[in-house]
């Protein structure tokens, strides 16, 4: 009785309709998923070209995106390398194959170049990495090479159990002869590899129940040799002459297949057995890939660890704590979070850029919970906020359990050697290294000081050359003449089309049109563009430049505002994407022309350039907490004349990699008047994010400045307190009592907007039992969903889980979110609504200048922004010294600026000084760096 026969045809249209419905699978988990295979050639050899093309098709039609890259045969051994290396660094691929022979003209190591693919994308099984693990065993941990693996789906399709049976493999090749000798091993059966110098091969064959041949001699195995009733998978691939066919010759194999089929029990034929299994087990090798990748980067998947706090008593100095505890390494954490290694720049070993591509990865993925932390209206000194955030993220991760991401600003590096100091946090709560965090970071504060300046440089350079030429010598050297043309540049063209000319040749325009598009004809007292630098030097606030004699006199008072203060800063914290932010660096304003119109950088044809300045700048920063769960650094802009928020594409990033159950923790400069109020009605409004809970930071101090006590500079005086030491009035809780006025306003302020508030009380070593109860028992009264004290600054994550179960809580409770004013409101009426809403006033008065940029901007049609007031953080009022809640005041509005790249309006309430001066004794005096261990001393 003939042989069975095992139709490889049949069994690979099995598994290519089986592959099918797995990729449709994970498509369902995620749309925009696909799995994706290269296939890497060295030459042109047409047999490497067929077996390619079978491939190509069927990737094709299972779903796979396969790409052929053909490298050509003049490529040398690193090229090869480098191009394995660009593809195992490209997430979206998940299989590579290096199509062998390499077909070079130069000595290529085939195996170093098979050993460099990434051992979980070598779905051809061939690195020594693949191939040890078969050999041990590991047969769910590897990939199996492609024919072996495609002989085993044979082997079962005859029914015949492996396990217990004699095998025996004629041929030892590492491709397919080692390969099936140790998955026949793994699956139980006792093997035998047979190969040019084994005695009596015959006899060796009769044993086996199940025969693999792939020794490469035609039909070199004879029915006689084979036992009856055995399996018999046949891979070889040889041409035998035979007249009768067209070309001259014939595919046979490796077994005389006439009479082998009289006694084996099964059968594979040549061709149509094992070859169209090897394509099958190649694409089944890629899908597999892709599962794997697509399981173990399940957004809001998280494998975490976190670094444990070895508290001390009393608390160290911030730098201390920093430098006691040794930071993961960045790539490390970015691979626990879910970012894959080609969305990652990274800069040095703890600190990283995150490629915006992760948005589009990540896109159908829901998103986390959202918190903004905010306070009462502070002390000069601040009160906690970024503290209590670092807190509350390692209570919510190294403590809960949750996901959890700290979103934060960028900190200017004015302050940190003025008289504040640094920002990272502080105590057991703080960013980490914070050296690194509170000084150059990676460099995106000096790219906003060089694109600030290039537009200053822009300005007075055009209004320079508009005052000293005629408008045909300005025209033609706008345009000038290369290889004997003129050429519009397309920023040119862009502002032709604005002034309604349509025009492409610089030859055809009129003199009218000449004069249009040469001069912007800038009134130099409109100029609203400062130059910055991200240093407290009181001296440049006002200046007068062009002094020297090349400028012909033409000078003008200006002025310098520190970095974090440039419209650059807030359109790099409001833009949603590269494309978005060169569109929002274009409209930036900077003058009007004498006409009204207004000049914008798109004019003044350096939008472009802005932007490529920028390029780096818009990626969001990866940093780590004290305890290891991840920190976004991302944007800095003031809280005063800008927004201060961190980036909106550090939020959205966040909230995706969190997951759903999910948290991420933003903070929002200054009190709740002035940063959150502008995180719900610009930051949230552009954004499209909903927030779920507001953590509202008091303390007892200031607390009790606002219900009476001395203030900060007072304390100094009277008590010989410094700036960052407990203030040692007050152990009486009438003022408290009092001072609670102005968290109630606060908390009302927040409840606005529709959001559960959680107060947390920052609690100082000082404070009194009897001080934090009453705080928190007055804060529910007034609205709070929660108020609980915190001692994270001591204690670390551990110090705020209260806080954490209470915001986790906060976060499943009824929200109504909605925004405090319409933006198509006139712009005094939105000005009034914040006034009497957030600050409690009366009313508002424009001022005279005030009153014309109103009727100038609802002219120029940027009276539909929404409103960034720029007041001082230390009053609800306008009056830094009104403390509580003041009331009877009206609001004066001195004057109105617009920053309409990043999207606002921001009217000047009072004097509003936009570069810090330095103190006395500036921070500077205690840094320095110890020349041994090149370490930073006396940051804080």
């Amino acid at each position: 009785m003939s042989a069975q026969i095992i139709s490889g045809k049949e069994v690979s249209a099995q598994v290519r309709e089986r592959l099918k419905k797995d990729v449709a699978q994970m498509k369902t988990q995620d749309p925009n998923f696909r799995p994706g295979l290269v296939v890497l050639q060295v030459g042109d050899r047409d047999d490497s070209n067929l077996y390619i093309s079978m491939k190509l098709k069927a990737a094709a039609e299972i779903g796979i995106n396969a790409t052929h890259l053909r490298l050509p045969k003049t490529a040398t051994e690193d090229e090869v390398l480098h191009s394995i290396m660009e593809v195992n660094e490209n997430s979206a691929i998940h299989g590579l194959i290096v199509q062998l022979p390499l077909d070079s003209i130069h000595k290529i190591d085939t195996e170093k170049v098979t050993n460099v693919v990434a051992p979980e994308k070598d779905v051809d099984g061939l690195t020594c990495i693949n191939a040890g693990k078969l050999s041990r065993g590991d047969l769910g941990d590897c990939f199996i090479p492609c024919t072996p693996n495609g002989c085993m789906e044979l082997i079962r399709q005859t029914g015949v159990s492996v396990a217990g049976k004699r095998a025996v493999v004629i041929g030892r090749s590492k491709i397919v002869g080692a390969p099936m000798h140790d998955l026949l091993l793994w699956n139980h059966a006792t093997v035998t590899t047979c190969h040019s110098k084994t005695a009596d091969l015959a006899a060796e064959v009769g044993r086996a129940d199940i025969l693999v041949v792939g020794i490469g001699k035609a039909e070199m195995v004879k029915g006689d040799w084979v036992k009856k009733g055995a399996v018999v998978i046949d891979c070889g691939i040889n041409h035998i002459p035979d007249e009768t066919r067209p070309s001259g010759k014939r595919v046979v194999g490796d077994v005389h297949y006439s009479s082998v089929k009289e006694q084996a029990g099964f059968i594979t034929p040549v061709p149509g057995g094992v070859g169209p299994m090897t394509v099958a087990m190649l694409m089944q090798n890629t899908v597999l890939s892709a599962k794997r990748f697509l399981e173990s980067h399940q957004p809001g998947k998280w494998s975490i660890t976190y670094t444990k706090l070895i508290l001390q008593k009393p608390v160290p100095s911030d730098i201390v704590i920093s430098r006691s505890c040794v930071p993961k390494p960045i790539d490390r954490l970015a691979m626990e979070v879910g970012l894959l290694s080609d969305e990652l720049e990274l800069y040095g070993k703890t600190k990283a850029k995150v490629q915006l591509d992760i948005i589009s990865r990540l896109r159908a993925q829901p998103d986390g919970k959202y918190v903004v932390v905010t306070g009462i209206t502070p002390t000069p000194l601040g009160e906690g906020k970024s503290t209590t955030t670092i807190g509350l993220v390692q209570a919510l991760g190294a403590h809960m359990k949750l996901n959890v991401f700290a979103c934060v600003r960028q900190p200017s590096q004015g302050p940190t050697f003025g008289i504040k100091g640094g920002a990272a946090g502080g105590g057991y709560s703080q960013v980490i290294p914070m050296e690194e965090f509170n000084l150059h970071l990676t460099g995106d504060i000096h790219a906003i000081t060089a694109a600030n300046n290039l537009v200053a440089a822009a300005i007075d350079a055009r209004l320079f050359h508009e005052a000293t030429q005629t408008d045909k010598a300005l025209y033609n050297r706008l345009v000038p003449l290369s290889g004997g043309q003129r050429t519009f540049s397309p920023i040119q063209i862009n502002r032709l089309k604005r002034l309604g000319i349509e025009k492409t040749d610089p030859t055809t325009l009129t003199e009218e049109e000449i004069t249009r598009f040469a001069r912007l004809d800038m009134d130099p007292d409109s100029i609203t563009w400062h130059r910055v630098l991200d240093t407290n030097d009181r001296f440049l606030r006002k200046i007068t430049i062009g002094q020297s004699p090349t400028e012909k006199g033409h000078t003008r008072e200006a002025q310098f505002s520190i970095t974090v203060a440039s419209e650059i800063m807030a359109v790099l914290a409001l833009t949603s994407s590269l494309k978005d932010m060169r569109q929002r660096l274009a409209k930036m304003v900077v003058a009007t022309s004498r006409s009204g119109q207004p000049i914008t950088t798109e004019d003044l044809g350096v939008s472009g350039a802005l932007t490529v300045l920028m390029r780096d700048a818009i990626k969001p920063n990866l940093m780590q907490t004290l305890e290891g769960t991840p920190v976004f650094v991302h944007a800095g802009p003031f809280a005063n004349i800008a927004h201060g928020n961190s980036s909106v594409l550090a939020d959205k990033i966040a909230l995706k990699l969190v997951g759903p159950e999910g948290f991420v923790v933003t903070e929002a400069g200054f009190g709740a008047d002035i940063g959150m109020e502008k995180f719900f009605n610009i930051k949230c409004r552009y954004s499209g994010l909903r927030p779920h809970v507001v953590v509202l930071v008091a303390t007892v101090r200031a607390l009790k400045m606002h219900g009476g006590g001395p203030t900060v500079s007072d304390c100094t005086v009277y008590w010989g307190c410094a700036p960052g030491l407990p203030l040692l009035f007050l152990f009486l809780l009438e003022p408290v009592c009092k001072g609670c006025s102005n968290m109630r306003k606060q908390v009302e302020n927040a409840r606005h907007f529709g959001v559960p508030v959680v107060v947390a009380v920052n609690a100082f070593k000082t404070d009194t039992e009897s001080e934090l109860d009453l705080i928190c028992t007055l804060a529910k009264e007034v609205g709070a969903f929660d108020a609980v004290r915190c001692s994270h600054w001591a204690e670390g994550g551990a110090g705020a889980v209260a806080l954490g179960q209470a915001v986790q809580r906060a976060s499943e409770a009824p929200s109504d979110f909605k925004f405090l004013y319409d933006v198509e409101l006139p712009i005094a009426d939105k000005i009034r609504i914040i006034a009497q809403k957030i600050y409690g006033a009366d009313d508002i008065e424009l001022l005279p200048d005030a009153q014309h940029k109103v009727e100038l901007y609802t002219k120029q049609g940027f009276g539909n922004l929404p409103i960034c007031m720029a007041k001082t953080h230390l009053s609800l009022s306008h009056e830094a010294d009104k403390k509580g809640v003041p009331t009877g005041f009206v609001l004066p509005i001195r004057d109105i600026r617009a920053s309409v790249g990043a999207g606002f309006l921001y009217p000047l309430v009072g004097t509003m000084p936009t570069i810090p001066g330095l103190p006395t004794r500036p921070c500077f005096y205690d840094i320095d760096l110890d020349p041994e261990t090149e370490q930073v001393n006396g940051l804080f």
